[in-house]
């Protein structure tokens, strides 16, 4: 919790937020806002893995082009000693 966020702030923020929503709507109000963090913590997880696949895709994609230019060289110079 931020220093600057006491117990009265919040507890002034939950009276505010009781007079103008009503404590009927408030636990709908609370479940909506978790199912909302809780999907956008799903959203970022697969975007995370998504991320990370295209990564390890394009590092495995270069890798052999990579090993073939390394090994074209290497031919080219024992061409040239011989």
């Amino acid at each position: 919790m931020p220093s600057w966020l006491g117990g009265w702030e919040i507890a002034i923020v939950v009276v505010i937020a009781l007079l103008v929503f009503g404590p009927k709507k408030l636990p709908e109000l609370g479940s909506s806002l978790g199912k909302s963090i809780t999907g956008f913590r799903k959203g970022l997880k697969e975007t995370t893995e998504e991320f990370k696949a295209a990564v390890k895709e394009d590092i495995s994609a270069e890798a052999p082009a990579a090993d073939a230019t390394v090994t074209k060289s290497v031919d080219t110079e024992t061409q040239k000693t011989e």
